[in-house]
């Protein structure tokens, strides 16, 4: 991406109020006009990007897990870890996170479909399209109605009114990064509201049950199951799989009495009384493997956690992104929400390998103005974006990720003490000039 250059004035006076009535309308049209455009070029190249992506993460995922079963070594471990944490990125970012915002839907292919895609995370897919794809695309920034805004425990903004427990809040920051996916899972709960009293208990009991049953599942999955197979596959391949069921090819193991056999068949085989997993159990064979692949997969979950947090908070709550009350988006046109997505996200620069593990949020600007475009289109229509930008003075929010990061660090850190602050805005977007490519006749060096 090129670099960004601003022509370091502050807009005069918030962007929503600057533009005429006819200026809102004219915006509006221009950026459904890019939609529009998109969507009547959507073809087979598009369908094959997201089947291919999908075919890689599972790739990945298997192979990895393959691996783990080694994990009782280091280096398999560490290889293993590494690849894992990356599947789990590609399948919440670019594909699950992008399937269930219906970018997919137009392929009508049952399986990759916001209907019925489910994601390897502990938030339940119908708990998050509410409150992500709903609340937050719907009232983004909207102070009292994003309930993103925050997440119910961070003051992100100076409109949130302070109180004590926000004093707290680098900690509760850190916990969150680590904890994303959990914090994501009892988002849509309305935390706020359950304080209250307001929350329908019905509504809430249901909610409750299908939070269990899917944090069951990832808990059963990742924690249990994996380990186990590692352990059983480890403790197949060091003792044969006869030797692990035939008493006699096997040792006393400290806490055994001397075997006794149990006539199975004609071939007089037999299998050691007492219970054969708790002798699995006790095996140094298994049990290595599966704590060590059970280490492997907390690591590689926390690994998905914080790289999700970061961008997530980096599309979101940088000095750059404005903030709104509902006052000021009373009576809203079509103009007004695309230009309330506008200069309410923040994009994060970086190469191709980047975009594809942010799942294209580091174009979070086009991501809010199209929640429903294939994230692969992003890229291509950002120029568009900028290009109406810079016709209507508007701000384009963009900055490197590690600028990013620090700002929205900085700012969680000095809102957690009370007062207000007039974070700096940048001025409307003026696309860098392209430097002039030197006179091909002349010698590029005397």
């Amino acid at each position: 991406m090129s670099t960004i250059v601003y022509d370091g004035t502050l807009p005069d006076g918030h962007p929503l109020h600057r533009l005429t009535p006819e200026q809102l309308d004219a915006l509006g049209r221009e950026f459904q006009a890019v939609h529009d455009d998109v969507y009547a070029d959507l073809n087979d190249a598009d369908a094959q990007y997201i089947r291919r992506m999908i075919r890689i993460q599972r790739s990945l995922a298997a192979g990895s897990r393959a691996v783990l079963v080694a994990s009782r070594f280091w280096p398999a471990w560490v290889l293993g870890t590494a690849g894992l944490g990356v599947a789990k990125i590609l399948e919440n970012m670019e594909i699950g996170h992008n399937v269930m915002h219906g970018q997919w839907d137009w392929m009508n292919d049952p399986y990759i479909h916001s209907s019925t895609w489910d994601w390897d995370t502990a938030s339940p897919a119908s708990a998050w399209k509410h409150s992500h794809n709903y609340l937050h695309h719907t009232y983004t920034n909207i102070v009292g109605k994003d309930k993103d805004v925050g997440y119910e425990i961070l003051r992100v903004d100076d409109k949130q009114p302070w109180e004590p427990r926000f004093l707290a809040q680098p900690i509760y920051n850190a916990l969150l990064a680590l904890l994303f996916e959990w914090g994501v899972a009892v988002h849509d709960l309305d935390i706020e509201a359950v304080s209250e009293g307001t929350k329908d208990p019905e509504e809430l009991r249901q909610q409750g049950r299908e939070i269990v049953q899917k944090v069951l599942g990832q808990v059963l999955k990742d924690y249990f199951a994996w380990p186990a197979i590692s352990g059983v596959i480890m403790t197949l391949v060091e003792v044969g799989v006869i030797g692990l069921f035939d008493p006699a090819s096997q040792e006393v193991l400290p806490g055994e009495s001397r075997p006794r056999r149990r006539v199975l068949g004609r071939r007089g085989r037999g299998l050691r009384s007492g219970n054969v997993v708790a002798r699995l159990g006790r095996r140094r064979s298994f049990r290595e493997p599966f704590r060590s692949t059970m280490t492997a997969n907390i690591v590689a979950n926390l690994i998905r956690n914080v790289w999700a947090y970061a961008i997530i908070f980096c599309g979101h709550f940088p000095e750059q992104a404005w903030t709104f009350t509902e006052e000021e988006v009373a009576d809203e046109t079509q103009g007004g929400w695309y230009l309330r997505q506008l200069i309410g996200s923040v994009n994060i620069e970086g190469g191709p390998l980047f975009h594809i593990m942010s799942g294209n949020l580091s174009f979070q600007v086009e991501h809010h103005l199209y929640p429903d475009m294939p994230s692969s289109r992003y890229q291509q229509i950002a120029p568009r974006v900028r290009a109406i930008c810079e016709r209507y003075e508007l701000p384009y929010n963009t900055g490197p990720f590690l600028k990013q990061v620090w700002s929205v660090q900085k700012k969680i850190l000095r809102l957690a003490f009370p007062g207000r602050v007039d974070w700096p805005k940048p001025g409307p977007w003026r696309e860098p000039a392209v430097a002039e490519e030197p006179d091909a006749a002349l010698p590029a060096f005397p």
